[in-house]
């Protein structure tokens, strides 16, 4: 039995791990299909508060890692198959059952890719979601990027590092981004706008990698090629909730809904971070609601004794 299993260790997870640790919870924290979130594709950080010259992403999750593990935390590379809640709670880590007193869910969201036929295979080979993962691949030839959010345009920015020239393809004829990341972006020359337009196919070569994209132009209708070597995807996420869906509330995009504080509205089950929230989706607010959740775990098993 545990007292506090904390799922997911971005910011959210991590920073619940260091509060419930310091509480002398000893949690287990479990793990997933990417273990450190989000941070772990980023390379500067350059708003996260107390780095004034920035950090890399994978470094400042090892930090805080390596701080959880300090206190006391214990980590476990798993994942979450079933929810069972309960008194205790029930989760099935790869096949086996584990039962806590308390849940945070951190478990983060997963980016969204275009849904095309065939997608999936060319992931990898051609086609990626993380500029910072996999730009450098990519040197002195053409890319795109899908999207016109903030994400869209950091990649694209990002990606000139690298790339000969970046199409920035976004279905809208203006971007959706916040001003200062949208100017910082146009105003770069390697970064060509393609306006009114959406990706329809991929292209090939003998070998099964990308070497362009079909497009369709949303005002005339018209559909053209563009050679390219890499596709990179940027058009939001989707929050990692399936295991938890039946038996919490969630919203119509599938994130949890947070009742009161970070409660879920299931005693004794909390959530933080991105899996919740899709406004802010920033790793100090991942931060601070961790932080919370890991107070309002603690608090919640204080008044169950």
């Amino acid at each position: 039995m545990e007292n506090v299993i904390i799922v997911g260790t971005g910011c959210a997870g991590l920073t619940a791990a260091i509060y419930t640790a310091r509480a002398n919870l000893t949690p287990l924290v479990l793990e997933g299909r990417l273990p450190g979130g989000q941070l772990t594709t980023t390379t500067a950080v350059e708003n996260f508060p107390g780095f004034p010259d920035g950090v890399d992403g994978p470094d400042l999750i090892m930090r805080m890692k390596k701080q959880a593990e300090k206190f006391g935390s214990r980590f476990q590379y798993g994942v979450v198959e079933e929810f069972q809640p309960g008194k205790p709670h029930r989760l099935k880590i790869d096949g086996q059952w584990i039962e806590t007193k308390a849940l945070i869910i951190a478990s983060g969201a997963s980016p969204r890719y275009l849904d095309i036929e065939g997608e999936k295979t060319l992931i990898g080979h051609g086609l990626t979601s993380c500029a910072t993962c996999d730009g450098a691949f990519y040197r002195n030839v053409p890319v795109c990027v899908v999207g016109g959010g903030d994400s869209a345009c950091e990649e694209a920015t990002f990606l000139t590092r690298f790339a000969s020239e970046v199409y920035l393809i976004h279905r809208r004829d203006s971007l959706r981004a916040s001003k200062i990341m949208a100017d910082r972006a146009l105003a770069n020359p390697k970064i060509k706008p393609v306006w009114n337009s959406t990706v329809t196919g991929y292209l090939t070569d003998e070998a099964g990698e990308v070497r362009g994209v079909k497009l369709k132009n949303l005002q005339d209708g018209s559909v053209s090629e563009l050679a390219l070597k890499c596709v990179f995807v940027a058009i939001g996420h989707e929050p990692n909730t399936a295991p938890f869906r039946h038996a919490l509330p969630v919203d119509e995009n599938g994130y949890l809904i947070q009742k009161q504080g970070t409660q879920t509205g299931v005693d004794g089950v909390f959530a933080a971070g991105d899996v919740a929230d899709h406004v802010y989706r920033q790793a100090i607010t991942a931060a601070g609601q961790g932080c919370a959740a890991a107070i309002d775990a603690e608090r919640w098993l204080a008044d169950s004794e």
